[in-house]
């Protein structure tokens, strides 16, 4: 059997949100849709800009009484302003409750947790494990080996998915960059949210050249490093893990370099992409499959 590693996060908050209007407020705010959650506990999601760029990034997570929101904790505040800013006269209820919980991920899944603790599964990637909302002091309880946080994000990176402000900014990245059409965290098919006509223009027309990307190199990577073809600068390295990274570029001009036989380079290392076998877009140009004439 596989060991099961525990990572605390405890950069992550937790925003609680209650009240009768709490569903329809939120389905008409976020890049998700809420009625996926009749068939699984929790959504990534993301709120917008009206210009449709991310303004935050979290989970979403259904509970009896309510929902959890998994968000970085230096933005919970700001998350509960922003949706004031749209509660108007609904009955919503909003707090900021990260001073009562702890945020963990656990990989792989398959363990047995004890009660009063929320598990639910990555919605990104089944690969990544399952997430964890537990009340502070509660840690020990937790099965498997504590490991560091830097274990997660070599879990992660290994799997390609990007993280909110540390492979790309908030509030300029669209979604198609943060790779959300490829991880589930947007419905195309529901109806109007903030920032809704960008994004549903940008996924007819395959105008996302630039893609967060999973990058390898032959030597250790250093995080916020340009990345270049020839002179030109075409991107920005963020997470890495030893030579392994995930890289916000753009992949038309990685493309056009690669054509000539210019190779990558961050600082000294020179980079090959590593795209992750679940991505369904082109990856010389990073337009949806179907745009790019690929069955999808």
């Amino acid at each position: 059997m596989p060991t099961t590693n525990i990572a605390l996060l405890p950069g992550r908050g937790i925003v609680r949100v209650g009240g009768d209007d709490a569903a329809s407020l939120l389905d008409g705010l976020l890049t998700n849709s809420l009625a996926r959650l009749e068939n699984q506990p929790a959504l990534h999601s993301g709120l917008l800009s009206p210009q449709g760029k991310i303004l935050f990034d979290f989970f979403l997570v259904k509970m009896v009484d309510g929902f959890l929101i998994d968000i970085d904790r230096t933005m919970a505040d700001d998350l509960i302003k922003r949706l004031g800013f749209y509660r108007l006269r609904a009955k919503v209820t909003l707090e900021n409750v990260s001073d009562e919980y702890l945020v963990a991920a656990l990989w792989p899944a398959g363990v047995r947790v004890p009660g009063g603790i929320v598990v639910y599964p990555d919605p990104r990637h089944e690969t990544l494990g399952v997430r964890l909302i537990l009340p502070r002091g509660r840690e020990g309880e937790l099965p498997g080996e504590m490991v560091g946080e830097e274990a997660y994000d070599a879990h992660r990176i290994a799997i390609g998915v990007p993280e909110a402000g540390r492979d790309y900014p908030l509030p300029d990245t669209f979604p198609h960059e943060a790779l959300y059409d490829q991880l589930g965290s947007i419905d195309f098919k529901k109806g109007c949210f903030i920032g809704q006509e960008v994004v549903s223009r940008m996924q007819h027309r395959g105008t996302a050249r630039r893609r967060a990307m999973r990058v390898a190199a032959d030597i250790a990577l250093t995080s916020g490093s340009e990345i270049a073809a020839g002179e030109a600068v075409i991107g920005t390295l963020g997470s890495v893990s030893g030579e392994t990274g995930i890289a916000m570029l753009r992949l038309d001009r990685a493309a056009e370099a690669s054509g000539k036989g210019t190779p990558l380079r961050a600082g000294n290392a020179e980079l090959t992409l590593e795209p992750p076998e679940w991505i369904r877009f082109d990856i010389t140009s990073g337009k949806p499959a179907a745009v790019a004439g690929k069955p999808t």
